[in-house]
């Protein structure tokens, strides 16, 4: 078995504190037999040491409480009220870190030309904590509707122009969701605003270069549709020979379930006699037209939106069980954002009413504006063109997908 042996290690105590013990200084490493748990566990113990990291720490020292509970104005006697207002605005900003460090980590995942299946379980997982941590910060505005609207007035104008507008975090993870200026509705830019900010006070260019970087990458949309554009359809994977051709058909068949499925239900309403015909007829006629444009924008066959149709109407595929559970990972953290954000707009009504907002905006109406918010809309509209299952196109070479059908 190889050695592990350091040279001129010191375990000296300075005060409590571990104060020499060098990564470099560890030599004759046979990686052979030496367990990456171990590197792993040696490289973690010297990082703490390098970093002064104590070996007796507390609770308080660990989470440098005493600096975090500095930070919310008792040096300048604010009430009990504006005391609360700004602990729940900075337990927002807190779980706004965690949000942005892990949409990071999935979109850099998902964005690789080659996602191993490995990767997704993992990117789940993530995206399962963000949309748990939005439910959390939901049910915080529970805790902010205890703040009376007198109460909030006595103190409202201390915060002067200062408005969640200017959210750096806020605005940098809808930058790294895929959130775009035409999906706003609106002349609202972050960066222009950001770049006004740091005219202003020169202390907050780190959060312009943040979202200036932010938005040179792609988003993770981008990177979701990327990888499920290369989803095996019918067996057929993109780069096969003879790829464009089979997705058409299957999406043809499905197109024509469809619309069989449609017709069947449109005699089915007609003959029950509650709606006009007419309507009926042309409400129908359009839901057809709507299914064909989707999967075939400008006639021509739109790979990722075949894939996402694919992993929705044969969820029940081995293979898919994990894209499938990506899929519906994606629209649950989209959902809880939506809730959060409509709960933001009714707690802001219940307290100010219809006031203009601190930072200028309309308030109440800009915040219902941002409930409309959806930027994953492909993953929501494809389950306007299902099918049920017994209509779906006959699955092609199963056993690609680890399944047998007459098993």
């Amino acid at each position: 078995m190889g050695t592990l042996s350091c040279k001129s290690v010191s375990t000296e105590m300075t005060s409590g504190m571990y104060t020499t013990l060098r990564w470099p200084d560890l030599v004759d490493i046979n990686a052979g037999h030496v367990t990456n748990q171990l590197i792993s566990l040696t490289r973690h113990w010297i990082s703490m040491v390098d970093n002064g990291v104590r070996a007796d720490w507390t609770y308080g020292t660990y989470l440098q409480l005493d600096e975090l509970l500095a930070l919310q104005g008792d040096d300048r006697g604010v009430s009990n009220d504006e005391l609360h207002f700004i602990v729940v605005h900075q337990t927002f900003e807190l779980w706004f870190k965690q949000v942005v460090r892990e949409l990071c980590e999935i979109r850099d995942s998902l964005g690789n030309s080659e996602v191993p299946e490995e990767a997704i379980p993992s990117c789940v997982h993530g995206m399962r904590r963000v949309t748990e941590i939005f439910r959390l910060m939901e049910s915080q505005w529970s805790v902010m509707e205890t703040l009376t609207p007198q109460g909030f007035l006595a103190f409202r104008d201390d915060l002067g122009t200062a408005s969640g507008f200017e959210s750096y975090q806020m605005r940098e993870l809808e930058i790294i969701l895929g959130l775009t200026k035409s999906m706003r509705g609106t002349n609202f830019d972050p960066l222009d605003q950001f770049r006004k900010i740091a005219e202003r006070d020169p202390t907050q260019t780190h959060a312009l270069n943040r979202l200036t970087e932010a938005s040179q990458k792609p988003s993770l949309l981008d990177a979701v549709m990327s990888w499920v554009r290369r989803t095996p359809i019918m067996g057929s994977r993109q780069e096969d020979p003879g790829d464009d051709e089979r997705i058409r058909k299957y999406v043809e068949a499905h197109l024509f379930a469809y619309s069989e499925h449609s017709l069947n239900q449109q005699r089915s309403m007609s003959e029950s006699g509650n709606m006009n015909s007419e309507m009926l007829d042309a409400r129908m006629e359009s839901a057809r037209s709507q299914a064909r444009d989707f999967l075939l924008p400008n006639g021509k066959v739109d790979r990722a939106r075949a894939g996402l149709l694919f992993i929705e109407s044969y969820r029940e595929l081995p293979l898919l069980t994990w894209p499938r559970a990506l899929v519906d990972a994606v629209v649950e953290l989209e959902e809880s954002m939506v809730k959060w954000r409509h709960a933001h707009a009714r707690m802001v009504e219940r307290i100010i009413g219809r006031r203009v907002g601190t930072g200028g905006s309309s308030g109440v109406d800009y915040l219902d504006g941002t409930a409309k918010y959806r930027i994953f809309t492909d993953l929501w509209a494809v389950r306007t063109v299902l099918v049920r299952p017994d209509l779906r196109p006959e699955l092609e070479n199963p056993e690609f997908y680890g399944f047998s059908q007459g098993s």
